[in-house]
């Protein structure tokens, strides 16, 4: 928007619910008007009005002023109005430019996961998955990402439940083997599927997180394991632990969440 376009008592009603954010116990009136530089008055009414609305309250016994909970209402409502579906599509449209490979978007339901977008690249590829189709969830990369990010308890049950049927002759079968395969998913921050589910297929994914820090899908590249070599693999990771970023950012996941992921990494 252009600067004379604004109107400047919103501009100044956003400022001061920018700064009051940043201060969790709060700030006084006199504190805000010099940090933004009007008279106090001025700070003291645009205050008053956003209380009247709830998005500023005032703590009775220290008469500071922070944010109201009807920030809480509004951001809930639009955390349920995210369709993941459009809010991967950019994402997704990227990796597919970059990387000329197949790219997939799949959801976590009842063990297994569910492809809801599927992008072809621009090389010759076959591949089983389509939209609306269900995959194991131990023999594929975006089945793994999702898996170590579910407590033990549930991936033990999954794996009980659904078994660990051999897909290629580099399936993991064994649960041992399996659970140790997840710790270095979650060391990594990105779960791999060498010719598992497909042979000469190899995939790369990563997590998607909402904002209550759940799983709830993943994203991958899919190629031929002649192009899928080791070092693009390595080339790739940084990428992808990016989109893992942005898509679960647009999802409400918090940046400094991944702190513990980037460390294994």
């Amino acid at each position: 928007m252009e600067r004379e376009n604004m109107v400047k008592s919103v501009s100044r009603a956003l400022d001061i619910i920018t700064l009051v954010s940043l201060k969790k116990g709060g700030m006084g009136v006199t504190e805000i008007a010099k940090q933004i530089d009007i008279n106090k008055s001025s700070v003291y009414r645009i205050l008053s009005t956003l209380v009247l609305y709830g998005y500023i309250e005032q703590d009775q016994e220290t008469g500071r002023y922070k944010l109201g909970y009807k920030f809480l209402e509004v951001s809930s409502k639009l955390l349920e109005s995210i369709d993941l579906r459009a809010e991967a599509k950019p994402f997704l449209q990227e990796l597919e430019d970059e990387t000329n490979e197949v790219v997939h978007l799949v959801v976590f339901d009842q063990g297994e996961v569910v492809y809801i977008e599927k992008l072809d690249g621009n090389e010759t590829l076959r591949m089983h998955s389509k939209v609306g189709k269900r995959a194991p969830m131990h023999c594929t990369s975006v089945g793994k990402a999702i898996l170590a990010s579910l407590p033990a308890s549930e991936v033990v049950e999954i794996l009980q439940r659904k078994g660990m049927p051999r897909h290629t002759d580099k399936t993991i079968t064994d649960k041992d083997l399996f659970l140790e395969e997840l710790n270095q998913v979650r060391q990594r921050g990105y779960a791999l599927d060498l010719e598992e589910n497909e042979t000469g297929i190899t995939c790369i994914a990563v997590p998607i997180y909402d904002h209550l820090g759940m799983v709830v899908g993943a994203v991958s590249i899919s190629g031929p394991t002649l192009r899928m070599t080791n070092e693009r693999l390595e080339q790739l990771k940084p990428r992808m632990q990016k989109i893992s970023k942005q898509l679960s950012a647009r999802l409400g996941y918090t940046n400094e969440d991944f702190v513990q992921m980037e460390k294994g990494s």
